[in-house]
């Protein structure tokens, strides 16, 4: 019945979540060519919130939740397992207040209305996969900038997105870059939980009744062991949040 109706609704809530990008493309540039920094950042944020909230066209549900006295003013690296590609609006505006950036795909860069565009000009780090000199440089340059301003920066240290929700082994080598250029950065994990099912059988149909959650867990001080085993802990947190351990 769930991918039943899903057949129905996907249609609708594709079409509502393009032209959200497509609407918030020319204000993205409007505000980013005239006004500044602060005003583009406040309009990718309110796009995120629309992009989360297309979830409840389908009959799911995107929560959010954060327990943590998380610092602000200290660059973070918030390290999350990856399950699909509405993991990424909710990171964007529950984290607003911490600046996150993110580490993309250099092809991203290119045709996504709004998400191009923001990915461009927003500060993050755009690798080349098939570059790793380039990848290692843009890396650093983000962990500089977090630095220099106090961002924080989201890490999807699975590489891939799992297909299953089973928790993929975390590499360690681009958080490991950033400490090197942002030492202080606090290292909070993030488990997402079911969003993956939203998607089990591709873009058509979307699945229908999902109860996605969000959670931010305990964070860890990149001083409390190296940079491996903070990783492997952060990895072991989301793991027994999601009841993998």
């Amino acid at each position: 019945m769930r991918k039943f109706l899903g057949y129905i609704l996907t249609p609708f809530a594709i079409l509502v979540f393009f032209l959200e990008l497509v609407i918030f493309q020319p204000i993205q540039w409007f505000t980013y060519k005239f006004i500044g920094y602060s005003a583009h950042k406040g309009v990718v944020d309110f796009l995120d919130l629309l992009l989360t909230k297309t979830v409840y066209l389908l009959f799911n549900t995107a929560t959010f939740i954060n327990k943590q006295n998380l610092p602000v003013g200290r660059p973070m690296i918030f390290i999350s397992n990856h399950q699909s590609f509405l993991d990424i609006p909710p990171l964007i505006y529950y984290l607003r207040p911490y600046h996150v950036k993110f580490v993309s795909k250099i092809e991203l860069t290119r045709g996504v209305p709004s998400i191009s565009f923001n990915l461009k000009y927003g500060g993050g780090a755009n690798i080349d996969r098939n570059d790793p000199r380039q990848s290692l440089m843009e890396i650093g340059k983000l962990g500089t900038r977090m630095k220099e301003n106090n961002w924080s920066a989201v890490i999807f240290p699975e590489g891939t997105r799992s297909k299953t929700g089973n928790v993929k082994p975390f590499q360690a080598g681009g958080i490991a870059i950033i400490l090197k250029k942002c030492p202080n950065a606090l290292i909070v994990p993030i488990a997402i939980n079911r969003s993956w099912e939203m998607i089990r059988y591709g873009l058509y149909p979307l699945n229908t009744f999902i109860d996605m959650t969000w959670e931010v867990l305990e964070p860890i001080e990149p001083s409390s062991g190296t940079v491996e085993e903070v990783v492997k802990e952060a990895q072991q947190r989301i793991k027994v949040a999601l009841g993998q351990a």
